[in-house]
């Protein structure tokens, strides 16, 4: 009597291209997802035959040297920049009713300067927007 197991191949799967397969859908569907929307609604602007469009801002600049610019003049005493600040301001709320003060800084200038001319443009009754480079 033969009491013997006998010996059985245990059965295998080949998935040597499963993984090529899978990696081509995955781009397949993140492309089309990215090409198919269906929130978008097509809409047609209308068109001006001038551009109306007023620049209602204010540019302050801050370089490495920690020297303040309002537009392209240089601030020669920081006492005198809440001042300047809200004259420029104040021309600006004749287009808007709240301008905004957009600040140029340095990545090397000190945040005491930029909180400084912050503040002024909070006090001069502006938007402001930091942009730090």
């Amino acid at each position: 009597m033969n009491i013997r197991k006998k010996l059985r191949g245990k059965p295998e799967i080949h998935n040597g291209a499963l993984n090529d397969i899978l990696f081509i859908l995955l781009l397949f569907f993140l492309i089309v997802s990215t090409l198919a929307n269906p929130n978008v609604i097509k809409v047609n602007n209308p068109k001006g035959t001038a551009d109306t469009k007023v620049k209602q801002s204010v540019v302050v600049s801050i370089n490495k040297d920690q020297q303040i610019f309002i537009g392209q003049q240089p601030i020669a005493d920081l006492a005198s920049l809440d001042t300047l600040l809200v004259q420029e301001v104040q021309k600006l709320k004749a287009f808007s009713d709240t301008p905004s003060v957009v600040i140029n800084a340095d990545t090397v200038s000190h945040y005491g300067e930029v909180f400084r001319v912050m503040q002024s443009a909070k006090k001069a009754g502006a938007k402001v927007v930091a942009n730090v480079q």
